[in-house]
């Protein structure tokens, strides 16, 4: 199998990388949401709309992604096992997991806000959503710069 998947580690990789963009776009608009959602009247037709736009984002686009980047991240590892000895490595793989608890984070959130609660407020949502981003510039770094 090893081998098979090294034969076709550039499809992995571009699947991969696929799905880690239509996450982060997800992940850095769900906030966006947030803060809209926070100014609409409780069970008024705005936060009726926010409520349908935000379970739509998380469960139709970010979920998945979520999902088919940790199997193609997975996968490629399987085709070159040597990854996960390296220093970079180790310290991408924190921050993937750092995201993957920010989606979790924002999943919770999705339900308080669709049960009619207001979680954070309009500034907390305003700040976490650069964490992703963030935390993507040093995955890149450890990516492609490789710097340990």
């Amino acid at each position: 199998m090893q081998g098979f998947l090294y034969s076709i580690e550039e499809w992995l990789r571009v699947l991969h990388l696929t799905a880690v963009m239509a996450w982060m776009a997800g992940l850095m608009y769900l906030p966006r949401l947030f803060i809209n959602h926070h100014q609409a009247t409780l069970d008024g037709e705005a936060a009726k709309f926010f409520t349908a736009m935000e379970r739509r984002l998380l469960k139709g686009i970010m979920t998945p992604s979520m999902i088919a980047t940790w199997i193609f991240g997975i996968l490629l590892l399987v085709a070159k096992p040597a990854y996960v000895s390296s220093g970079w490595f180790l310290v991408k793989i924190l921050f993937v997991l750092g995201i993957t608890g920010i989606h979790g984070f924002y999943s919770v959130a999705t339900k308080k806000f669709a049960a009619g609660e207001k979680p954070r407020t309009e500034k907390f949502w305003r700040i976490i959503n650069e964490a992703p981003f963030l935390f993507l510039i040093i995955i890149l770094i450890m990516v492609l710069v490789k710097p340990f």
